[in-house]
């Protein structure tokens, strides 16, 4: 946390030279090594004139591909590098060749012009060459599909793909926010050798990741909100790998993950989905489908689901496809270790969703065995909440063991039997949310405890051994922290040598976690959401957050002089019946990781459902808050910071009257007055949620 904070010092500074040198000694041994060897290799393109290719903000598409027709052209060349903060405004396609590297700083926006008016299956970014192109990098920076400023055309229809490659191998795109598009994030036809990785993609306008015919396929590490049809989908392709992604939806879109086999002589036999949260789906969380002609038992089968955790998924009442893993037409299909949370209509289930889907033959078999199945609820359209729902009991069959099942509304059963399944226990139930697997208990079914994301980390597949490779990346980062936490101590203790009332300002931009607290899910701990958000929504129900930030730098002796607590104010877009006056107060003790509507931590519930907390004066549940800032019902988000001044608690804590426990945010009134900021999860560390407090050592 602490590599993160930027130290400024106020008023006159001394011995400024013999400072700057001092760091630039320190850091010079670990940055120039690696920024000679890519400046040699690399291209910059900018906006300002500091770039070998520069853009004016018009067409700036045509600077870019003169930037990359001069690395295909000129072989010691291998990287494009995109500067930040531009927005590069593209009119036509960028083109990018074999063996080449397109990159750019996370402020480098590439954004499609508005009435851009382009045909069908013209994508923002494609390979340079029609045959077939390999080695092809895509990295680090947004792309922005302006969905509102391209309203004509219709989504999912082949409009506008962020990203698209035919006849390509070895791809890798990953460390890219993509978002507001008509079409795929990423969609690869008859490629091979694709990676998708540590990317968020937020509402694009059909798959986020669409592979079609090809094979050898990696996705992990990704965040997604579905728009328009899936997170990941392989369309006649195989062996395929996808883990440790946390997918969702915001009310529209189909399936977290879709594997679809057609009538074709592509054989689908090697697929393995495992370690991925799967949450508040539109449709099912996994939907698995298989039909048509040219089918055989050999071409479509043995696709293994294991550790994954289902939460609400299929939250549309009308989606007939509602549910946790939904399929049909595949073969010894095997279920294991899963975690399935509150699912819509059925948390597994063989069902043919329209008369396109159906699938040949008979005996497809699934087996699930030691899974955890509890609040399983109805749905409309696609059942009544059974822990098993077999639709196609003629050519479809489970074979079920050892599944811990409870509270399922609809029962546990409909057309399906298992002599050794069991009622989870409360002591199983009570282990779910532990995240040390040293402290799971040897239960029933707990295995499937340890299932969702694990050990996300930025990884590339460079040969190095995976376990070797974790450790490899801790001592490095170690290390690096240990040179940070040496320059920033030598820093403060040479600047505060110099006055004993020197100023000193320290901001930060980062967290160690803020969570929101939502009153309709009394029991959910949600801390990976991109916002944190108060006040009464329309629909109804309740809102408040926690943020916690790290001050462990500061001592007892600092004055603090001020402190300010900064909220970066983001929707909505539309006024609000109520004025919004948001409040800040000091919470009880939580626990980031179990902390919810319902309890501050695991078997510890909060006094007052929504947070116990202390107002200025140290009433318990009081009404006078440490801060207050009132946004007028009539007022919008202006892309800018809004500012609480917290210096008295920040002062309570530093001087150790009071545990740093944080901010508890929250409107007063909670009457129709609902609004959001950005949360620490978002991509933008400019618009985090940050405190800046002044100070002087004494």
């Amino acid at each position: 946390m602490n590599e993160n904070n930027w130290i400024h010092r106020q008023g006159e500074k001394k011995n400024k030279g013999i400072l700057i040198l001092i760091l630039i000694i320190l850091v010079a041994g670990v940055t120039i090594t690696l920024s000679t060897s890519q400046t040699e290799m690399t291209v910059y393109v900018s906006t300002d004139g500091s770039g070998d290719f520069n853009c004016d903000g018009t067409d700036d598409h045509i600077e870019i591909n003169e930037a990359l027709a001069y690395v295909a052209e000129n072989p010691e060349f291998t990287t494009v590098h995109l500067k930040g903060p531009n927005t590069y405004l593209i009119s036509d396609s960028i083109f990018v060749g074999s063996n080449t590297i397109l990159e750019g700083d996370p402020t480098a926006v590439i954004k499609l012009k508005d009435k851009a008016d382009w045909p069908l299956e013209k994508p923002l970014i494609t390979q340079r060459d029609s045959s077939e192109s390999q080695n092809i990098t895509v990295k680090g920076f947004e792309i922005d599909g302006n969905h509102d400023g391209n309203r004509e055309k219709s989504r999912g229809k082949g409009y506008h793909n962020l990203v698209h490659f035919l006849n390509c191998k070895n791809i890798r795109v990953y460390d890219m926010y993509m978002h507001d598009s008509h079409g795929d994030g990423l969609k690869v036809v008859k490629g091979s050798d694709i990676q998708f990785y540590n990317n968020t993609v937020y509402k694009v306008g059909h798959d986020a990741l669409y592979i079609i015919y090809s094979s050898d396929i990696g996705a992990w590490n990704n965040k997604i909100t579905c728009r328009t049809n899936s997170g990941l989908r392989v369309y006649n392709g195989n062996h395929v790998k996808f883990y440790n992604n946390i997918i969702n939806s915001e009310g529209e879109g189909g399936a977290g993950i879709e594997i679809q086999k057609t009538g074709s002589s592509t054989v689908m036999d090697d697929i393995e989905i495992y370690n991925n949260l799967l949450y508040e789906t539109n449709a099912a969380g996994i939907w698995i489908t298989g039909y048509g002609p040219a089918y055989s038992k050999d071409s479509a089968k043995d696709v293994y689901i294991h550790n994954n955790r289902f939460y609400k998924t299929g939250i549309n009442p009308g989606a007939a496809w509602a549910g946790g893993v939904v399929l049909n037409g595949f073969y010894n299909t095997l279920i294991e270790d899963n975690v399935f949370d509150g699912c819509y209509g059925a948390a597994i289930a063989h069902k043919q969703v329209d008369e396109e889907f159906s699938s040949p033959g008979s005996d497809y078999t699934t087996t699930a065995r030691n899974n955890i199945i509890i609040n399983t609820r109805s749905s409309p359209t696609a059942g009544e909440g059974y822990a098993f729902y077999n639709q196609l009991e003629d050519s479809h069959s489970f074979i079920l063991q050892n599944n811990c099942l409870l509270n399922n509304a609809g029962g546990n059963y409909m057309h399906a039997e298992s002599t050794s399944d069991r009622e989870a226990t409360p002591e199983l139930i009570e282990q779910l949310n532990k995240d040390d697997p040293s402290e799971i208990q040897d239960l029933p079914c707990a295995e499937a405890i340890k299932s969702g994301p694990q050990n996300i980390s930025y990884e590339i597949d460079d040969g190095i051994d995976i376990g070797q490779k974790k450790g490899l990346i801790y001592e490095i980062k170690r290390t690096i922290s240990e040179i940070i936490r040496s320059i920033k101590k030598i820093f403060l203790s040479f600047i505060s040598g110099e006055s004993d009332n020197e100023e000193l300002e320290i901001v930060l931009p980062l967290v160690i976690s803020d969570n929101r607290l939502k009153e309709e899910n009394p029991d959910s701990t949600l801390r990976d959401t991109e916002y944190i958000d108060v006040g009464e929504s329309p629909d109804g129900g309740k809102y408040r957050g926690v943020i916690l930030f790290e001050l462990g730098q500061l001592n007892k002796t600092n004055k603090i002089e001020k402190a300010t607590l900064s909220l970066f104010w983001y929707y909505p877009e539309e006024s609000r019946k109520e004025d919004t006056i948001l409040e800040v107060y000091r919470p009880e003790k939580w626990c980031e990781e179990h902390i919810s509507w319902g309890a501050r931590e695991i078997n510890t519930p909060w006094k007052n459902p929504g947070g116990d907390w202390y107002d200025k004066n140290g009433v318990s549940q009081g009404s006078t808050p440490y801060s207050t800032i009132t946004f007028k019902s009539s007022s919008l988000p202006d892309n800018r910071y809004y500012e609480l001044d917290v210096t008295e608690l920040v002062r309570e804590y530093i001087s150790g009257k009071y545990e740093n426990t944080g901010f508890l945010i929250k409107s007063r009134a909670e009457d129709s007055d609902y609004i959001a900021f950005y949360s620490s999860e978002w991509q933008n560390k400019n618009q985090m949620p940050r405190l800046s407090i002044e100070y002087k050592n004494e």
